[in-house]
C-alpha cells in the first residue's frame, strides 16, 4: 500500500511565542509524506514571518500560508479543510504542542488498512508553559461512538488524524458546522467521523506535549477547577446550546438509520422538561465516560438545564 499524503492543517493567531517550537517537530517526524497549510487570522506578533521563513527551509510548496477566516479556532479549523485536495488524509494542529516525531507515522500505521472513514486521536503530555510535564492526559475506558460523541468531546483535536474517506466526510459536513455555529472544531468532527461510522481509535500512548499557558484556546479539563467550572456550564443551559449546535450541524447531514434515531432522541432530551428528557437521554443511550459525568448530564436533563 502506498503511504498517504498528510495535509497538516494549523491554525494561528498571534502564535510567535510558541510556533517555532512546534514547527521544529512538525519537520522532525518520522513521516515523510506531508504538506502543512497554515491558515492566520491576521497575526501581528510576527507569526506569519515564522512561518515564511520556516517554508524557506523546506522544499518548494511543501509549506503553504493562507489568510485565516478571522472568525475565531474553530472557524479557521474549519476553513482550513477546504484545503485538503480529495484522496489526501489530514491532520489537525494547535500553534504551541510539540510533536512526538512518531506521531504521525503511529497515525497512518493505526489507520492503514482501513477501507472506510477512520479517525486517530492520542492521549497527550500535559505541560507548563514551558513544557514541564505535568500530567497525561485521560485515558478513557468506555467505548467511543456516536451516543458518546453526541454529548462529549474526546477526540483531541490537537492529536487528530483522518484518513481521505473522512476528510470527505468532514468536508461535505463543513457548510452546516458554520450555520450551526458549532462551539469546537474537534468535538464536531467526533461527531460527524461517529455518525457515519468511522472507526474511531484513540491511542493510549501520548502523541504530543499539550502546553498550558495563560491564552491557550482550550485548557485542560482535568483539574478541580476545570471540572467545576464545566458542571456550571452543564448546569447553567450554556452546554445545552453547544448540544444543541451539534445536533443542528448534523441533522441535515445523510446519515444512517442508527445515527438518525439517535438524533431524534437528542432532539427530544434537549426540548422536554424533565422526567421527559431523561427518558429521551436513555431512550437514546446517550453517555459520557465516567459514570459520575453521565449522573452530571441525567441530572441536568432533569432540572431542564439543557433545554435550549
Amino acid at each position: 500500500m502506498t503511504s498517504p499524503h498528510v495535509v497538516i492543517l494549523l491554525a494561528t493567531y498571534q502564535g510567535a511565542a510558541h510556533l517555532r517550537t512546534q514547527l521544529a517537530s512538525i519537520a522532525g517526524q518520522s513521516f515523510g509524506r506531508w504538506s502543512l497549510v497554515v491558515s492566520d487570522d491576521n497575526s501581528t506578533d510576527g507569526t506569519r514571518e515564522m512561518v515564511a521563513d520556516f517554508a524557506q527551509d523546506r522544499p518548494p510548496g511543501q509549506i503553504r500560508l493562507i489568510d485565516g477566516p478571522r472568525q475565531g479556532a474553530t472557524a479557521n479549523f474549519l476553513s482550513l479543510l477546504d484545503q485538503v485536495p480529495p484522496g489526501a488524509w489530514a491532520a489537525f494542529c494547535d500553534q504551541d504542542d510539540l510533536w512526538f516525531p512518531d506521531k504521525l507515522a503511529r497515525a497512518v500505521a493505526a489507520m492503514a488498512h482501513q477501507t472506510w472513514a477512520a479517525h486517530y486521536a492520542a492521549r497527550t503530555i500535559i505541560t507548563d508553559a514551558d513544557l514541564r510535564p505535568l500530567v497525561p492526559s485521560r485515558q478513557f475506558h468506555r467505548p467511543l461512538g456516536f451516543r458518546n460523541a453526541l454529548v462529549q468531546a474526546c477526540m483531541a483535536g490537537n492529536t487528530s488524524v483522518f484518513n481521505a474517506r473522512a476528510v470527505a466526510l468532514l468536508q461535505a459536513a463543513v457548510p452546516h458546522a458554520r450555520r450551526a455555529g458549532v462551539i469546537s472544531h474537534d468535538w464536531w468532527a467526533y461527531q460527524v467521523t461517529a455518525a457515519h461510522g468511522a472507526q474511531l481509535i484513540h491511542d493510549p500512548q501520548p502523541a504530543l506535549l499539550y502546553r498550558q499557558h495563560a491564552r491557550s484556546e482550550v485548557g485542560r479539563n482535568d483539574t478541580a477547577p476545570a471540572l467545576a467550572a464545566r458542571f456550571r456550564k452543564l448546569m447553567g443551559g450554556e452546554f445545552g446550546t453547544w448540544l444543541r449546535a451539534g445536533h443542528d450541524s448534523l441533522a441535515p447531514l445523510d446519515l444512517p438509520q442508527d445515527s438518525r434515531l439517535a438524533l431524534a432522541q437528542l432532539d427530544q432530551m434537549l426540548s422536554r422538561p424533565g422526567l421527559a428528557a431523561v427518558a429521551a437521554l436513555r431512550r437514546g443511550g446517550f453517555y459520557r465516560q465516567t459514570r459520575a459525568a453521565t449522573a452530571a448530564l441525567v441530572l441536568s436533563a432533569l432540572t431542564g438545564a439543557l433545554r435550549a
